[in-house]
C-alpha cells in the first residue's frame, strides 16, 4: 500500500492542491462574535507537508472541511478564516484566505498565487458538491493544482469530492500523500501486516457493535485481544453474568457469544469491575468480580486485578494496538484502568499504535503521548483501517 509522498515530487514552480484536516474545535469569544481555536494540533500536524512544498519552491492551496455546516454558503461559525490566521502564525508568514471554494475569489487568488505563498480555501462543506462527490465541483478544484496531495487521514475513509473525485479529475498529474497520511499507512497497515510478536490488541469503548469487524479482524492476526470499556458488559451478559445497570447491548449478546467462541483463550475479558451507584465521581463505589455487578450499580471501569493482568500482557508484547478506553477515563477514580493500560504501553518496548478517537484523547490527557510510537489522527479512519478496509481515497494515489 506504500504510496509516493510529497517528498517524491519536484514541486518547484508548481501549485500543490493539498487536502488537509483542519477540522479543529472552535468556541465563540464572548462579546466579539469571533471563533477561537481551542486546540490547533491538527493544524500543527500538517506543517511538515506544507513546509516541504514551500522549501521546494512551490505554492500551496489548502482545502479542508470544518464541522457540519448546513446548506450552501454554510454557517459563519464554521468558517476556516480563523484557521488561516492561526496557520499564518505557525508558519511565520502571511497566509491568504479565499471566502469561497471554487467561486470567483478562490479562482482569482489561486491563479495569482506566487511560489512560496499559501492560500486557504473556505470550508469545503459550504458547497454541497463536497459531500455529494460532485464532478463539476471536483473539476473546478482540480483545475487549481499541478499536484494533488492527500494529508487528511481523518477523512481518508470517506468518498467526499476532495478525497476521491478531485484526484480523479487531476488526470495524469502527480497524486501523492503528505507525511501525516504516509505515517498512518506505515503504522496502521504495514506494521500490522507484519507485526513483531507477541502482537496484542486492546479494545475498549462503549459498544461491541462499533468494533465487531475490528475484533474479528484482530482475532485473526493478534496473539491476544484484551477487552475493556462498556463493551465488556455485553460479553459478560453473553456468559450469563449480572451487569446491574451497566451500559449493554442486549441485541448483540448472540454476536458476543460467537466472538467468544471464535476467540477462545486469545480473547481476554476483565476478571473484576469497578462500579458505582451513579455516573459521578462521588458515587458509592465497589469492586466486584466480573459478572457480579449488583442491581443499582453500573460498571464504570475495569477492576484493579484486571488492570494488573492486562498490564502484564502489554509489557510482554512487541506490537500493541489500542483503540478505546477501559472505563470512564474523564472521571476519576474511573480513569485508573485506562491509566494502567497507558502506563504499561509507555513502559513496554513494543511498537505501539494508539488508534485515534477517545484513545488518543486519553493518551494525551494522561501524559503518555510522547512515549508511544504512533497516535493516530483519525478515529473513524483508524478503525476502518484496523478492520482491514481499503480506502478509495488512498488506492487511487500514485504507488511508490
Amino acid at each position: 500500500m506504500a504510496k509516493k509522498t510529497i517528498a517524491d515530487v519536484d514541486v518547484a514552480g508548481k501549485a500543490v492542491l493539498m487536502r488537509v484536516d483542519f477540522n479543529v474545535p472552535l468556541e465563540s469569544m464572548p462579546g466579539k462574535g469571533q471563533q477561537h481555536i481551542t486546540d490547533d494540533r491538527r493544524i500543527r500536524m500538517a506543517l511538515p507537508s506544507i513546509e516541504k512544498v514551500l522549501e521546494g519552491g512551490g505554492r500551496v492551496i489548502l482545502m479542508s472541511h470544518l464541522g457540519r455546516p448546513k446548506g450552501d454558503a454554510g454557517d459563519a461559525k464554521f468558517s476556516l478564516r480563523p484557521v488561516a490566521e492561526r496557520l499564518g502564525q505557525l508558519l511565520g508568514r502571511e497566509v491568504q484566505f479565499a471566502s469561497d471554494t471554487v467561486g470567483a475569489e478562490a479562482r482569482d487568488k489561486a491563479s495569482k498565487l506566487a511560489d512560496g505563498e499559501v492560500l486557504v480555501l473556505e470550508n469545503l462543506r459550504f458547497n454541497p458538491g463536497e459531500k455529494q462527490g460532485d464532478r463539476p465541483f471536483a473539476e473546478a478544484l482540480a483545475a487549481m493544482g499541478d499536484v494533488y496531495c492527500n494529508d487528511a487521514f481523518g477523512t481518508c475513509h470517506r468518498t467526499d469530492a476532495s478525497m476521491v473525485a478531485v484526484p480523479e479529475a487531476m488526470g495524469n498529474k502527480p497524486k501523492v500523500v503528505g507525511f501525516l497520511v504516509a505515517r498512518e499507512i506505515q503504522y496502521l497497515t504495514e506494521t500490522i501486516a507484519a507485526p513483531e510478536r507477541p502482537f496484542v490488541a486492546i479494545l475498549g469503548g462503549a459498544k461491541v457493535s462499533d468494533k465487531i469487524n475490528v475484533i474479528q479482524n484482530l482475532l485473526d492476526i493478534c496473539d491476544q485481544v484484551l477487552i475493556g470499556g462498556a463493551m465488556a458488559y455485553t460479553f459478560s451478559l453473553a456468559q450469563g453474568g449480572q451487569v446491574g445497570g451497566s451500559l449493554v447491548e442486549p441485541d448483540k449478546v448472540e454476536l458476543a457469544k460467537k466472538l467468544l467462541e471464535k476467540g477462545g483463550k486469545k480473547l481476554m475479558l476483565p476478571v473484576d469491575t469497578h462500579c458505582g451507584d451513579s455516573f459521578s465521581s462521588d458515587c458509592n463505589k465497589q469492586i466486584v468480580a466480573a459478572g457480579e455487578i449488583p442491581d443499582g450499580f453500573e460498571g464504570l471501569d475495569i477492576g484493579p486485578q484486571t488492570a494488573v493482568q492486562y498490564g502484564d500482557v502489554v509489557r510482554g508484547a512487541k506490537t500493541v494496538v489500542w483503540n478505546g478506553p477501559m472505563g470512564v477515563f474523564e472521571m476519576p477514580p474511573f480513569d485508573a484502568g485506562t491509566r494502567a493500560v497507558a502506563e504499561a504501553i509507555a513502559e513496554s518496548d513494543a511498537v505501539s499504535i494508539i488508534g485515534g478517537g477517545d484513545s488518543a484523547a486519553a493518551i494525551e490527557q494522561l501524559g503518555f503521548a510522547d512515549r508511544v510510537s504512533h497516535v493516530s489522527t483519525g478515529g473513524g479512519a483508524s478503525l476502518a483501517m484496523l478492520e482491514g478496509k481499503k480506502f478509495a481515497a488512498v488506492e487511487l494515489l500514485d504507488d511508490a
